[in-house]
Parts: structure tokens; C-alpha cells; sequence
């Protein structure tokens, strides 16, 4: 079984990736028995606790069993058999997720105007990095991921209001992993929605670069209520 040495420090993500990718390319079967932790591990070359993190979020994912004593073994292999357990404690606390969205939005809105007014050259270079970062992360939904938060909290630091900035933080900390679990069931193969979120960031940075706060308001305010859609059908 190929795998990637990863280059990236200590990323579970990475590996649990590959061997998803493994098992939906039909690379790794149901019923075949994944190698040893401490092959997969000196194959990735990261530590055996990485590994076993990567192991039980598939497990997690319904996609495999890990029995005792540490073997694991493919028990599914097709995306309509993937379970996201996950999403069961969103929906438990659908209320507080809604009332998050709603803080977010708010916010947002009004950091995207103030950034119009108070952003200066070198948050708008910094921002203009992101947008091609993220343009080029289409297809690799762990930098998506990171260029798209790293922009909200660009634009946050770019109000120049401390205030803000702990506010935004404090809301987006608490919706981080919601939005990640539903991004990996809503976005994993879809090359469209990628690409739209993408054009509605680039849409929020030209209204802040153009100095139009009304403008770059909307175009916030339009970019939140569809990832909200997205959110909301799993909830």
C-alpha cells in the first residue's frame, strides 16, 4: 500500500485523508486489514498517536474497525455508507448552533464595512495573499479551510478594533468544528461549491479594497447566509 511521507508537522488530518482516498478509490477494500500503526507510522513519518488520531476519526466515519489488540480493517467503503456521528451533537444543540450563526453574521457585517474604511494598505496585501491562496487551494479541502478562517480573522484585524477581533474569535472558535465536520460531508469532492465560496470572498475583498463599506456589507452579509444553507439542511 502507497502512501505519502507527509511534510506538514504532525497533521492527523493528512493521513486519515490518504487513507480515505485509498479506501473511495477502491485501493484499500472492505475486508482488507490495514498495516501495523508502526508501519503506517514510520510510512507517513509521524509519531504513533498521530496515527491512531487519523484511525478513529475513520473509524469514527464508519469506514473501518479498530479491533483489540490494533488491527483495523476495512468494514465500508462508498460515501452513502459514511456516517458523521458527529453531526448528531449539532443537531442536539441546534438552537445554540442557529443563535452562533446569527452573533457571526452580525458581526461580520459590520467588520466587512469597517474594513472598507480602516483597512490599511499592507490588510489589504494581506488579504489579497489569502484570496490567491485560496484560489489555488480549490480541490484541497484542509487549505481551503485555512485560507477561508484566516480571511474572516484578516478582515477582523483589519477593523483595527481590538474589541472585534476577541469577539470574532470567540464566536468563530465555537462554530470551527461545526463548520468543519459539515464541510467534509457537503464539500469533500464539490468542485463548484469551492469555487463559489471562493468568488464570494474575492467579492467581500474588492468591496474592502474599493473603499465601499454598503458594498462590502452585502456582499458579507450574502457570502454568511449561503454557508448558513449549507449549515442549516444538516441541523
Amino acid at each position: 500500500m502507497e502512501m505519502t511521507r507527509l511534510t506538514k508537522r504532525n497533521h492527523y488530518e493528512a493521513i486519515k485523508d490518504q487513507l480515505l482516498q485509498m479506501i473511495l478509490d477502491g485501493k484499500l477494500k472492505v475486508g482488507d486489514k490495514l498495516p501495523s500503526t508502526k508501519e503506517m507510522s514510520e510510512s507517513f513519518g509521524v509519531g504513533r498517536s498521530t496515527t491512531r488520531e487519523a484511525l478513529s476519526a475513520l473509524k469514527a466515519m464508519g469506514l473501518i474497525e479498530i479491533r483489540q489488540g490494533g488491527g483495523c480493517r476495512v468494514i465500508h467503503n462508498t460515501p452513502a455508507e459514511i456516517a458523521v456521528p458527529e453531526l448528531d451533537s449539532l443537531r442536539m444543540n441546534r438552537s445554540v448552533l442557529l443563535e452562533l450563526l446569527e452573533a457571526r453574521q452580525s458581526l461580520e457585517v459590520s467588520n466587512a464595512a469597517i474594513a472598507a474604511v480602516k483597512s490599511t494598505d499592507a490588510d489589504l496585501a494581506e488579504l489579497r495573499t489569502l484570496i490567491e491562496s485560496m484560489e489555488h487551494s480549490i480541490g484541497h479541502e484542509a487549505e481551503g479551510e485555512r485560507t477561508d478562517l484566516l480571511f474572516h480573522l484578516g478582515l477582523a484585524k483589519a477593523t483595527h478594533n481590538s474589541i472585534m477581533v476577541r469577539l470574532f474569535e470567540s464566536i468563530i472558535g465555537q462554530l470551527e468544528t461545526a463548520i468543519r465536520e459539515i464541510r467534509r460531508v457537503e464539500l469533500y469532492s464539490n468542485q463548484k461549491v469551492a469555487e463559489r465560496l471562493y468568488r464570494e470572498h474575492s467579492a467581500i475583498y474588492d468591496a474592502v479594497r474599493l473603499r465601499k463599506p454598503e458594498l462590502a456589507a452585502l456582499t458579507m452579509k450574502r457570502h454568511l447566509e449561503h454557508v448558513e444553507n449549507i449549515l442549516t439542511k444538516y441541523i
